[in-house]
């Protein structure tokens, strides 16, 4: 299994290796090279357990007798490499800015660590690294992961039964709701499924054809979409991953009849479609969900080949004055603006933060009792861990603090879904601008 082998000479905090996986323990700053547009896939779910605990936000005491010096060590699992390695590259910048920002501050004088494990894309993978973040390192907190398959299997295979808290940071699959004890920090992507339909409605178009990536995060958000649209599919077909041609799945679109194509698939995969739509000469009006749009499609494409394509994309809320200064962190850490999922990614750290915080103890159990419960709306609106950990600090609950991600407002519902935006992005001159928002 990969690890997470970022060079050694690009940091400016401490990585320590242990048994290849790459633990974060940030006192500084990472400084990385990517791209700097993303886009996330799927997943979901709630956490039954965390609305009626007692954590009395005060301790955060580690029951195992360690010294009040050490680390509190979470887990991570993401995609470093496969197909939605671009997703783990802008989630890796969200977490190291996010480390940064709780151990200038500490929680009870000690430090946060995160320790990376790659899920390589697949569902085996990220079984294979949660297994070794819960197994052998004893993480009782596990962010991930990108894909929604990749979290689903993980929660199914290592983390049920457990008391470990699964926080996934960028899956935005709708079956995910279904499995009570997995929470998300992206929203669910049903609320996308609608917004194209509507979008795509309100276009003027009556007849559309769908391809989409076969698996969970495919599946669920065009069943949602066929659910919402009110026209005609003249084409609904899946197509596999990291193939090296989609030439008879576009000859098929094509061939449909339709105006309007809806693509449900990752960047590499679209890319090579848009390749052999525009190779080919077919014309149609584009329309992505948010896993189709990223600079890998527009490096890998040519200029033309899809302007005036939408994109419903979850969003940020980014005239909010706690977003733009994450954004204005950001760019002067890693010299470009952060993507929504970026923000996800850093929100995941700092609600893993402040639970532990407030918990009586640093164990999945007790984790299961805050999780939830530091970013609900009873509490006093903190916009930074620093307002959040003081509040907690002064002496005060879980419930006391009602931490403003600057993702969105987070509050899991019921089901671990969050409060989400959507935006609406437009290619035009071979760029994404945004046109619009939703409020999900």
């Amino acid at each position: 299994m990969s690890r997470n082998t970022m060079d050694m000479a690009d940091r400016r905090t401490l990585l320590k290796l242990t048994g290849g996986a790459g633990v974060l323990a940030l006192s500084g700053c990472l400084s990385t090279t990517d791209d700097g547009n993303e886009s996330g896939d799927d997943g979901s779910g709630d956490d039954g357990s965390g609305d009626d605990g007692s954590g009395d936000g005060s301790s955060g005491d580690d029951d195992s007798g360690d010294d009040s010096t050490d680390a509190y060590e979470i887990g991570m699992v993401d995609s470093l490499t496969g197909s939605l390695s671009a997703f783990g590259e802008r989630n890796q910048r969200g977490v190291e800015l996010a480390l940064q920002r709780v151990n200038e501050v500490g929680i009870n004088d000690r430090d946060l660590e995160l320790i990376v494990e790659d899920s390589e894309s697949e569902n085996q993978g990220g079984i294979a690294a949660a297994q070794k973040l819960v197994n052998q390192d004893g993480v009782p907190f596990l962010i991930g992961a990108v894909g929604s398959g990749v979290s689903l299997a993980i929660y199914e295979s290592v983390v049920q039964d457990t008391d470990v808290v699964q926080l996934s940071q960028n899956s935005t699959g709708l079956n995910l709701t279904n499995f009570p004890g997995l929470l998300r920090m992206s929203p669910s992507g049903r609320t996308q499924s609608l917004a194209l339909a509507n979008l795509i409605d309100d276009d003027g178009y009556d007849e559309v054809a769908i391809t989409y990536v076969n698996n969970d995060y495919g599946q669920s958000l065009t069943d949602a979409f066929v659910e919402a649209w009110d026209g005609d599919i003249a084409y609904n077909n899946p197509h596999d991953q990291e193939q090296q041609s989609y030439s008879g799945v576009i000859s098929e679109m094509n061939e449909s009849g339709a105006d309007a194509w809806l693509f449900v698939t990752y960047q590499a995969e679209f890319a090579t479609m848009v390749n052999e739509a525009f190779s080919a000469g077919y014309e149609a009006q584009f329309y992505g969900a948010d896993s189709v749009s990223g600079d890998n499609v527009l490096e890998n494409t040519p200029e033309g080949s899809m302007d005036g394509m939408k994109i419903v994309v979850p969003s940020a809320p980014v005239e909010e004055e706690n977003y733009q200064t994450f954004a204005s962190d950001f760019e002067a850490e890693y010299g470009q603006q952060p993507t929504s999922w970026s923000a996800y990614a850093y929100d995941c750290v700092m609600n893993a933060a402040l639970a532990i915080q407030a918990a009586d103890e640093f164990t999945g159990a007790a984790l299961q009792e805050t999780v939830r419960r530091v970013s609900g709306p009873e509490g006093e609106e903190a916009t930074t861990f620093e307002a959040a950990s003081q509040i907690l600090a002064d002496g005060g609950g879980p419930d006391d603090v009602d931490y403003q991600g600057v993702s969105g407002p987070i509050d899991f519902n019921e089901d671990g879904d969050p409060v989400g935006f959507l935006q609406i992005l437009e290619v035009q001159d071979h760029d994404y601008e945004g046109v619009g928002f939703i409020e999900g």
